[in-house]
């Protein structure tokens, strides 16, 4: 509302106009983005503009706390509500796709069924987050008919494509945590999803599911799949099965993209430590190594440790520049062994632009070895790449 301002004989903004709603719709939607689904609904009593703002919201977060019952409710009872709850939203929701889906869920597995086979009608989502809290899920086949999927990250389920299926072929982000999947059907769908840039494989153990299959999957067989990657996550059960019988010098096919590695390792056995250089030789323009790393030397013997402490001499890594790596983080779960420094030695000295050096030590690892480390890596002299790259030690709990 304006209003004559008698001195100056201009129109003054009223103070008390309606500002929020006049923001444009795009705007809007950002902002109810931001805001728990549970609360952005609540938003269509706030005006006559805001009433329907929700229905085109680009992001959907579906959790308990969309629905509020009496602290005796029973799970039957919420799970009823919540069902109903998220069709009804979806229902209304009228937007031209959903860019993100995201439901965290118990219990509701016939359900999420019904959900994917409802979103795979307009195959409207492009960004779904399916996590399920405890336990697995057999992932319904409705899943695989969402082929414009662009980013996926699946928590706890069983994973068992339908044969044949189609291309997921707009698929740029993987993350699978705690997802069982044979390797057959691993590299399978790897071959359907030629644009990948952003992989993730997380588990905290194998199944017998995995270890019962005799063809083994290695580094090569996934990587040559995934020419345009970007950034690389393995935990460590899955480099311990991958990396079984040892990798080549080089990867057939350079990942010439790659420019994030994080990797779940023990660099004290033979195999993984093969895997590791494998990759950092077939990837030139590296910025950053993380690698979460366990030793473990129960069942080598001190030939082993020696040949792995020779594999790391320097001198035979003339030809290694790691011309782009400005990062490398190292997080010591359990002990320190003298392949680790010898590693982040090696590293050291093939790095020009280097500018930080992260070693975070958990607390099973003692003072009296925190204090070796240091003695071997700040007294003792080494070949460095990049003199000022700073050297920063950090404990954990």
């Amino acid at each position: 509302m304006e209003y004559d301002n008698p001195t100056s004989g201009k129109k003054t903004q009223c103070p008390n106009s309606d500002m929020i709603s006049n923001l444009p719709q795009n705007i809007i939607e950002s902002i109810l983005s931001l805001m728990p689904l549970r609360d952005a609904l609540r938003t269509s009593i706030l005006s006559k503009k805001w009433r329907y703002s929700w229905r085109s919201m680009p992001k959907l977060t579906f959790t308990n706390s969309l629905v509020k019952l009496p602290s005796n409710a029973g799970s039957t009872q919420l799970k009823s509500k919540l069902v109903t709850a998220i069709f009804h939203v979806l229902l209304l929701h009228n937007g031209p796709e959903i860019l993100h889906f995201n439901c965290s869920f118990d219990h509701m597995e016939s359900e999420i069924t019904q959900i994917l086979s409802y979103l795979a009608r307009g195959n409207m989502v492009k960004e779904l987050v399916l996590a399920k809290n405890a336990g697995l899920y057999k992932l319904p086949f409705s899943f695989f008919s969402l082929q414009g999927l662009e980013c996926i990250h699946l928590q706890n389920c069983i994973f068992e494509p339908p044969l044949p299926f189609n291309k997921f072929s707009r698929l740029t982000r993987m993350s699978f945590l705690n997802v069982e999947i044979s390797f057959q059907m691993l590299r399978l769908f790897f071959c359907k999803c030629p644009l990948l840039v952003d992989l993730s494989l997380v588990t905290n153990h194998l199944s017998s599911f995995f270890t019962s299959i005799g063809n083994k999957l290695t580094f090569v067989d996934i990587l040559q799949f995934v020419p345009l990657i970007r950034s690389l996550n393995v935990s460590n059960s899955y480099v311990t099965y991958m990396s079984a019988g040892g990798m080549p010098h080089k990867l057939p096919t350079l990942l010439v993209h790659l420019k994030y590695l994080y990797l779940g390792v023990c660099l004290t056995k033979q195999n993984e430590m093969s895997s590791v250089l494998c990759m950092i030789r077939s990837s030139p323009v590296l910025e950053r190594i993380k690698f979460q790393v366990n030793s473990a030397f129960d069942d080598e013997n001190l030939h082993v440790r020696q040949t792995l402490t020779d594999v790391l001499d320097p001198e035979y890594y003339r030809d290694l520049k790691l011309d782009r790596l400005e990062k490398l983080e190292i997080q010591m779960i359990n002990s320190l062994h003298v392949v680790t420094m010898d590693f982040v030695k090696l590293i050291m000295a093939n790095s020009p632009v280097l500018k930080i050096v992260l070693i975070v030590l958990y607390g099973a690892i003692s003072v009296d070895e925190e204090v070796k480390m240091l003695r071997d890596l700040v007294l003792l002299p080494f070949p460095r790449a990049s003199p000022s790259a700073k050297l920063i030690v950090a404990r954990r709990r």
